[in-house]
């Protein structure tokens, strides 16, 4: 079947792409307003641009009902600061629930009773029973589409300081079995680790 998507419904768009592009690491981002409330939303358009500098981007798309800004992308572009927080089997409820489209005077730490810890270089706190914790600041918002549903933004931020359980490090490396983390797959579908397996990249010999 070949489907264009401008002969498609915006919805029946985004479940053909969250239904294709599986499964989608999250990214529970934590930032705070200029009047000092807290906020916490998961986001599963997510991944890693760059090591040098560490770069990461997601994408906080516009509220499907009426089309306005998410309270995540109007407290980073006023305070030029977030802290991604990696979600694990352990906190997949509360995230689940941080997703709920709360009042921008709403604190999610409050309303899924995760805590509040300090970071070390951005004023945004982090979440202590997340076992990763990367401290950014804002490097840019590249804006997409309508200024209205299905239109939003890519966030691209500078990780400045990471924070990592010291059980999870081996020689360098994430223990990702020990980190058990969880991956977004489509509607209300998420995933954890199955079976896992290795493949060494050939090198092209002429």
């Amino acid at each position: 079947m070949i489907i264009d998507p401008k002969d498609q419904p915006r919805r029946d768009v985004y479940k053909l792409m969250i239904g294709s592009i599986l499964p989608r690491p999250i990214a529970f981002v934590s930032t705070i307003s200029t009047d000092g409330t807290l906020n916490l939303a998961p986001f599963s358009f997510f991944t890693g641009v760059t090591s040098q500098p560490p770069t990461i981007c997601f994408s906080p798309a516009r509220r499907p009902a009426d089309g306005t800004q998410k309270d995540t992308l109007n407290n980073i572009v006023a305070t030029g600061e977030f802290v991604v927080n990696v979600v694990t089997e352990a906190i997949a409820r509360q995230m689940n629930e941080a997703a709920t489209d709360f009042p921008p005077e709403i604190d999610e730490f409050e309303m899924t009773g995760l805590t509040p810890i300090p970071s070390q270089i951005v004023a945004p706190p982090r979440v202590k029973e997340s076992p990763i914790n990367m401290e950014c600041k804002l490097h840019q918002v590249i804006e997409i589409g309508p200024e209205g549903p299905g239109g939003g933004a890519l966030v691209i931020g500078e990780i400045v300081l990471f924070h990592v359980a010291d059980e999870l490090l081996r020689k360098g490396r994430i223990d990702t079995g020990a980190l058990k983390p969880v991956g977004r797959l489509a509607g209300t579908e998420y995933t954890t680790l199955g079976r896992r397996f290795s493949m060494e990249r050939k090198k092209y010999q002429p």
